[in-house]
């Protein structure tokens, strides 16, 4: 896992006015979790956050509060600006050493899947997966191998198995298929109704003999 180092300001104050001006000088505003400590309201600059959030790895923070070391967290919650997608608050939750705890970490697709060379492709459900372990054992991104999925095959949360991470998803979750493409599944229905076509019996009219017969 890779650990950041990020530098803190305590807020005193939560009005919105405050806030908008917290914003409109690069900074955002948050909240600062432990299980020892009340929550403790913070502000980090935009450079900061958008490292934390915009990203395909996990990372640890190394948080320091007005230059005082306050502890490893991790990014828990972001809201987001419905109209820009700017970061506007966010979550830290400080991680106790020796105690499990929640988090999300981004799945990454690795390999090549059989499947998308006959014809289909691959759909991705989950970007990232609920886990619980220890902070020691905090992942950067958890890596699913699709070099052996054909056509119509499916890796579900039930198929994962990661070291010293326990994931919480339900089981039956799909994670990542290989799907039939449109076009696929229409050249399927060409080819089976060619297949009814060519085994339907042949229907002799009946009145084909008793013309000859007339003759």
């Amino acid at each position: 896992m890779a650990e950041i180092v990020i530098n803190a300001e305590k807020r005193e104050l939560s009005t919105k006015g405050y806030l908008n001006t917290l914003r409109k000088n690069s900074k955002v505003p948050g909240v600062y979790y432990t299980q020892q400590e009340e929550p403790l309201n913070i502000a980090i600059s935009e450079y900061d956050i958008n490292r934390l959030v915009f990203t395909t790895e996990m990372n640890v923070v190394n948080l320091k509060i007005d230059e005082k070391e306050a502890g490893v967290c991790v990014l828990k919650d972001v809201q987001f600006d419905p109209l820009t997608d700017k970061v506007i608050h966010f979550d830290f939750h400080g991680v106790t050493v020796g105690q499990e705890f929640e988090l999300q970490i981004p799945v990454s697709l690795v390999g090549q899947a059989p499947g998308v060379r006959e014809g289909g492709m691959l759909e991705q459900f989950l970007h990232k997966l609920d886990i619980a372990c220890l902070p020691k054992y905090i992942p950067q991104q958890l890596e699913i191998d699709v070099s052996e999925l054909n056509l119509g095959d499916s890796v579900h949360v039930k198929d994962l198995n990661f070291e010293n991470v326990r994931i919480i998803n339900p089981a039956e979750v799909i994670v990542v298929t290989v799907s039939k493409t449109r076009e696929a599944m229409a050249t399927d229905e060409v080819e089976e109704d060619a297949e009814e076509a060519a085994t339907e019996p042949e229907v002799i009219g009946k009145g084909s003999d008793d013309a000859e017969d007339e003759g």
